[in-house]
């Protein structure tokens, strides 16, 4: 007899509204995770509840009004579309879940632990590996379905940064903004600190160890996330045809003190117009959804620094968002999930 499976989509998540005392909500569970401030708990406590939560959610509450929907925040609308537009390519009910704030994942597990789930696939919404990314959302469904459905079997899709399928869906979504004339096309990656880079190196020896660490095959690469983030770089320019002075990669989103991966995003918009940039193309490859990151923090405060650093025009690429070779992808990986099941039983 064959089991009874299920499909969860998980991405990062919203508040529940932009009021600050929602953003704080949120911001204290995001914050609060050790694999995103993966400082000791005292530590992490400290920073958090007299560093951040005092003054940050009032400045993160004004974004997000910026761009919040009728319908609500950006991301969780169209990841409810995805997983609609989804249930509806694929035979299999496909949940969806958000690893900070609603639907929370623990509700989610609830309800497929009372469907009597017994096989599910988890689908991390996120191409590239990092662990305050893909593995606290894996981590974190394990953690759930451990205490609520101990019994079902759990196949997780692993990061498909340079796969196929995923860089035709990527350069298909940006296809038309790219037969526009421009100067550069910019990559900007979500940030993470350095020493995340080197926490996740199974080695400890290879990730950062010098600058061409990403371009020397190793073992580290399968968790590192900076070699991931170059892999769809260049798969994308190669599918695109893109010349090598034609492109850049940065690194946005940073928080704190730290080191975090450069170049800085913020940085490489004010200093570009300098080297002669005027027409500048941004594309957000490790956010499927648009988000603040993308809407706000690019598409609105980064081109008003761009412009006023002396650039003519910063023209932002939508994610992938509910783009039918998207979902054409998804549905593929769910399709091979599915007959590899079969296989086994």
């Amino acid at each position: 007899m064959p089991s009874k499976q299920a499909v969860l989509l998980v991405n990062l998540g919203s508040p529940d509204s932009p009021s600050i005392p929602d953003v704080r909500k949120y911001l204290r569970e995001f914050l609060s995770d050790e694999r995103v401030i993966d400082s000791p708990a005292v530590v992490r406590a400290f920073v958090l509840n007299f560093c951040i939560l005092p003054f940050r959610p009032k400045a993160s509450a004004e974004a997000y009004q910026q761009i919040w929907t009728p319908e609500g925040s950006p991301l969780t609308v169209i990841s409810e579309r995805v997983r609609e537009l989804l249930a509806g390519a694929v035979d299999v009910p496909v949940h969806l879940a958000m690893r900070y704030g609603n639907p929370s994942i623990p509700d989610t597990v609830g309800a497929i632990a009372e469907d009597g789930i017994e096989s599910l696939f988890l689908i991390p919404l996120y191409p590239q590996y990092a662990m305050s990314s893909y593995e606290t959302v894996v981590e974190r469904v394990r953690e759930e379905l451990a205490v609520q459905s101990p019994n079902t079997d759990l196949q997780v899709l692993p990061p498909f940064y340079q796969e196929p399928a995923y860089i035709d869906a990527l350069y298909s979504s940006a296809r038309k903004y790219l037969e526009r004339e421009f100067d550069l096309l910019l990559f900007s990656f979500h940030g993470v600190p350095e020493r995340h880079m080197r926490k996740s190196d199974p080695s400890h020896a290879h990730c950062l160890a010098d600058s061409d660490c990403c371009r020397i095959e190793h073992s580290a690469h399968a968790t590192c996330y900076r070699h991931q983030c170059f892999s769809t770089v260049d798969a994308c320019v190669q599918k695109a045809g893109i010349p090598a002075d034609k492109f850049a990669v940065s690194f946005q989103s940073r928080l704190g003190g730290d080191s975090w991966l450069k170049p800085y995003t913020d940085l490489e918009l004010e200093r570009l117009p300098s080297d002669g940039v005027k027409k500048l193309l941004v594309i957000c490859p490790a956010f499927v959804s648009d988000c603040l990151e993308t809407l706000e923090e690019i598409a609105i405060r980064g081109r008003k620094s761009f412009l006023e650093a002396g650039g003519k025009s910063l023209t932002f690429i939508p994610c992938l968002n509910e783009h039918p070779k998207w979902i054409k992808f998804l549905a593929g990986k769910v399709g091979a999930w599915r007959r590899g099941s079969e296989r086994r039983e």
